[in-house]
């Protein structure tokens, strides 16, 4: 396995600088923003098309050291707002093409589309009753997402990428059964990013979710983040919190730097389940640490995974 970093946390550097930073803290990898909810900060959409300054970033990134794993384009591309949604399709299709380039995957949310044709905002289904949510279920699932997805799918095939999506509440996609319900309706190519941080406080077990996502084959990609619940809180108002991420004393959970949620109880299975199940990819870091600075909270990430990353081959069963 390899270390990475989800690297839009460090879109506020110059690549230059944000390179060497990843080569001083001694990562293997990196995820390229470039577009959507993480912005494009170092103008990489698109840059396919130029061939002398794509050569460029590859020979920035081989004298780092650094593997592109991943080209981060988060966005809603089934987002009513015909504006938005024709905006993260077109990052969604340069990014498939930036892939391309380095042999990586695209990472995106499904997005979430309106509740019927002719709402003007998301809807994020929630429940089955009353029976307009199932209704706007099946809406967004049969005449939105599986006709999209699968023209996605076709056009990624063609270019020899898959596209992991990062199951998150708020968008349709949001646990693991819902990626292989769009995988076997739309296509081979899709398949997940596993973001064990998302899963904590929906009451998700995320090894039982590699396990799972691993029997159908589709661990992509893999997001290093953790979550905190607070019991008293969660108790109280419980997980569906709508707080905002900085009222850290009020919220039931909160995003934390990874082993700051949880320890090496669950981390190490964690991540002897990806390698039981052939995941041999990226640990990509992702921080959203309201209690840390961005620096301390990335590098005491990266220190804590180094110490349980399972590098070397599988050897021989040598004891029997």
């Amino acid at each position: 396995m390899k270390l990475g970093v989800m690297a839009s946390l460090l879109g506020g550097m110059k690549l230059d600088e944000a390179l060497d930073y990843c080569q001083k803290v001694g990562l293997d990898a990196i995820e390229l923003p470039a577009g959507g909810y993480p912005g494009d900060p170092w103008k990489l959409g698109g840059i396919h098309k130029n061939k002398s300054k794509l050569r460029e970033l590859k020979q920035k990134l081989a004298d780092h050291g650094l593997e592109v794993q991943g080209i981060a384009i988060h966005g809603n591309p089934v987002h009513p707002d015909k504006s938005i949604a024709k905006a993260h399709q077109q990052a969604h299709r340069d990014g498939v093409m930036l892939a391309a380039e380095f042999d990586t995957v695209v990472v995106n949310f499904s997005g979430c589309p309106a509740g019927c044709a002719t709402d003007k905002t998301p809807n994020f289904v929630t429940c089955p009753w009353p029976e307009e949510y199932s209704a706007a279920a099946d809406y967004q699932w049969n005449k939105v997402l599986i006709p999209f997805w699968s023209k996605e799918n076709d056009f990624a095939a063609k270019h020899g990428v898959k596209i992991a999506f990062e199951a998150h509440p708020g968008m349709t996609l949001h646990n693991p059964g819902d990626i292989v319900r769009l995988r076997k309706a739309a296509g081979k190519q899709l398949g997940a990013n596993l973001d064990p941080s998302h899963f904590f406080w929906q009451g998700i077990d995320p090894i039982e979710a590699a396990r799972y996502l691993g029997e159908n084959k589709c661990i992509f990609h893999v997001h290093a983040k953790d979550t905190y619940i607070d019991p008293k809180n969660s108790g109280v108002i419980g997980n569906l919190d709508i707080q905002s991420y900085g009222d850290v004393k009020k919220r039931a959970w909160v995003f934390r730097t990874v082993g700051y949620g949880h320890g090496d109880e669950f981390w190490k299975p964690f991540i002897s389940m990806l390698r039981l199940y052939g995941y041999d990819g990226v640990l990509s870091i992702e921080h959203e640490d309201s209690l840390m600075s961005m620096k301390e909270g990335f590098e005491k990430a990266v220190g804590y995974l180094k110490g349980i990353l399972l590098r070397e081959k599988i050897g021989q069963a040598w004891w029997f």
